[in-house]
């Protein structure tokens, strides 16, 4: 990490399906000021650039504006790190090939870096968090959509396209659910807070026992409501995270085949579920470990604030990228 003290901050900024947050980080990884936007109030991406400017150029004053910026580093939804781009990212409003690097850059006259937010999400954990010291770890972001992160060897794992990694969208279920990715049964159809809400609704239909849940109108129904409801011993809601956890933890099973981790470590809203999602992971696990890698991966949760953690990841990126 070079530090450049004529520009002693950098921005991080989180593209979430949701939200997107970002953040003025100085050399400690302190989030030293932060704000958001609504992803999901933009059609035009156009639009979205200039409100996110409208927002960060007040938020850099204090620190001495655009001038004490050494960079800026976004993690995104299916970003290419190689190219600066979002690229046919489902769960955004804006398709095809979007240059975002560049938009900022010509914005705001910042040089920018771009990664997948799982991406940015790791290194935060790797520079910050529960993966410190860790040089073979896999993030798991459970949020609108499943994102991970792999590092091998200490080095993220980008692939010679810059997409490696999209753990999401292994198949899980031969023929299952759509996914929004156009193919059907990936892991993040179930594994998601989406996912989530749609077993939920599955559930409620083809079942006819008394359920908190029923009452939330169907289409309303999010994975926090599942939670509220397990924790109040709603049995359906429990058997929610029961079948969630399963599919989480034979998948992770064949994930620690690929690279042998010492960690996978879980991010996100859904994360926070405790032993409900937690216990069914670990028995599910255990249960379809090959036997050389038995107990040797530790299951952890992320040590960052949901959203310090992928705007610090990204942040990181900022220090890297090239002067003016």
């Amino acid at each position: 990490m070079t530090i450049n003290m004529e520009r002693p901050y950098v921005v991080g900024m989180d593209i979430g399906g949701t939200n997107t947050v970002f953040g003025v980080v100085d050399s400690r990884g302190n989030v030293l000021a932060s704000d958001s936007v609504k992803t999901q109030n933009f059609e035009k991406v156009e639009d979205y650039v200039d409100a996110i400017c409208k927002k960060l150029v007040p938020l850099l004053e204090p620190f001495g504006g655009v001038d004490k910026i050494k960079g800026m580093g976004v993690g995104a939804p299916n970003g290419n790190y190689y190219k600066g781009t979002i690229e046919f990212a489902p769960n955004l409003p804006w398709k095809g090939i979007i240059p975002l690097a560049e938009m900022f850059e010509e914005k705001l006259g910042i040089p920018t870096a771009l990664t997948n937010d799982a991406n940015a999400a790791a290194i935060g954990e790797m520079t910050y968090g529960a993966a410190r010291g860790l040089k073979d770890f896999i993030m798991i972001t459970l949020g609108t959509g499943v994102g991970s992160g792999i590092v091998i060897n200490g080095q993220l794992v980008y692939g010679h396209d810059g997409f490696a990694g999209e753990l999401g969208h292994v198949i899980v279920e031969r023929d299952g659910r759509t996914c929004g990715c156009g193919r059907k049964g990936c892991l993040e159809a179930y594994c998601s807070a989406t996912g989530v809400a749609r077993t939920a609704r599955e559930l409620l239909i083809a079942r006819s026992e008394p359920s908190l849940l029923r009452n939330i109108p169907a289409e309303e129904i999010q994975s926090k409501d599942v939670y509220d409801a397990a924790v109040k011993g709603d049995k359906l809601a429990q058997e929610i995270f029961d079948y969630t956890g399963t599919i989480l933890g034979r998948t992770m099973a064949d994930f620690i085949a690929f690279s042998s981790p010492e960690a996978i470590i879980l991010f996100g809203g859904l994360a926070k579920s405790g032993d409900y999602l937690m216990n069914p992971i670990k028995k599910a696990l255990n249960e379809n470990i090959l036997k050389i890698y038995a107990g040797k991966t530790k299951i952890l949760l992320s040590q960052l604030k949901d959203a310090d953690a992928a705007v610090l990841g990204a942040s990181a990126l900022g220090w890297e990228v090239r002067d003016n």
